[in-house]
């Protein structure tokens, strides 16, 4: 299984710490390549490797800088290429949750807090003079952390077995078994070339960062993400029925999510999980303020196909967009 997209889109613009993360690995994976003969002369090899790499009696022995250093080090092309088709699917959600300069520090936590589990691992089984290189901690980390904050997302999967294919895997699916391969191969390999230490680890600390901050530190995210109001019970004549004109019958199984609401200093996000909607073109939303609540309009749909209730402190100037993409309607307006 090999991931080539997610469906989860970006709210806060284009995410250029995980453009220039991917874009300096590559720069250094080709002075790699020019510096080794694409790794064919393995004293240069040696050299680099034990001089960047993270060697786990180094690491004790106080050269704690080869922990960064070690993260933008990779060993050959499917290594790179592995690393940053996950960190280009993947980390771009997290840096636009946590934010630009948050995101890269955590990026970096992730990775050297990986490579202390790994030396610790490797240490205590005899292996503390072998250097480890890659970014796949620091990925682990990342992936722990999609695990936690998009677990709704589904992953567009390439499978290739006695056939070819690309299917949706939800993020609570794929990531767990990625996990649980990683414990797996660790059992079953422990002395191989993979340091499947560093990605448990990575994982489990991502993980648990991002749910720290979503449970006790909301606010550390770029932008407030509060649960919204359950409105399945306050609008009973759409949870009911949501989709009482004519064009949207084939629609009538299909329910709603209680939304998230993403408040900013000067806007709202509203993010609704609304699956299977079909012939949706040109949405427009309004805000009724009789009922206080946001009403979605298809083109040509005299009734709207759903009623968002908001919280009474939430004041709306103007509606600045309405899209709906893989199963997420997304309105997002401005303060008064």
């Amino acid at each position: 299984m090999f991931p080539i997209h997610d469906d989860t889109p970006r709210l806060h613009g284009r995410p250029y710490v995980n453009y220039s993360l991917i874009v300096l690995n590559v720069i250094i994976f080709i002075w790699e390549v020019i510096r080794t003969n694409f790794f064919i002369n393995e004293l240069i090899v040696n050299e680099i490797f034990f001089t960047y790499g993270t060697v786990p009696d180094h690491v004790f022995q106080g050269d704690f800088f080869s922990l960064v250093t070690s993260m933008f080090l990779h060993g050959g092309v499917a290594h790179i290429i592995g690393n940053m088709v996950f960190l280009h699917i993947f980390g771009d959600n997290i840096e636009d949750r946590f934010g630009h300069f948050k995101y890269l520090i955590l990026y970096l936590f992730w990775g050297i807090a990986a490579g202390i589990i790994h030396s610790f691992y490797a240490v205590s089984v005899g292996g503390g003079e072998i250097p480890a290189v890659g970014a796949s901690g620091a990925i682990s980390g990342v992936l722990g952390a999609y695990l936690l904050l998009f677990p709704r997302a589904k992953i567009f999967t390439i499978i290739m077995a006695f056939f070819i294919t690309t299917v949706r895997i939800p993020a609570l699916a794929y990531i767990p078994l990625w996990f649980i391969l990683q414990v797996v191969f660790s059992i079953l390999n422990p002395e191989g070339g993979v340091a499947y230490l560093a990605h448990i680890g990575g994982f489990v600390v991502g993980a648990g960062v991002s749910y720290l901050t979503k449970s006790f530190f909301p606010s550390i995210f770029q932008g407030q993400v509060e649960p919204g109001p359950n409105y399945l019970k306050k609008s009973k004549p759409f949870s009911r029925r949501l989709y009482q004109d004519k064009l949207y019958q084939d629609n009538t199984r299909h329910s709603i999510s209680q939304p998230d609401i993403i408040e900013g200093d000067k806007y709202y996000e509203i993010l609704v999980e609304l699956k299977g909607l079909r012939n949706i073109q040109n949405l427009r939303a309004i805000f009724e303020e009789s009922t206080h609540s946001l009403q979605i309009f298809s083109e040509g749909s005299l009734k709207p196909i759903v009623s968002i209730p908001l919280r009474e402190e939430m004041h709306i100037s103007l509606i600045q967009d309405v899209s709906y993409r893989n199963g997420i309607l997304r309105v997002r307006m401005l303060k008064t």
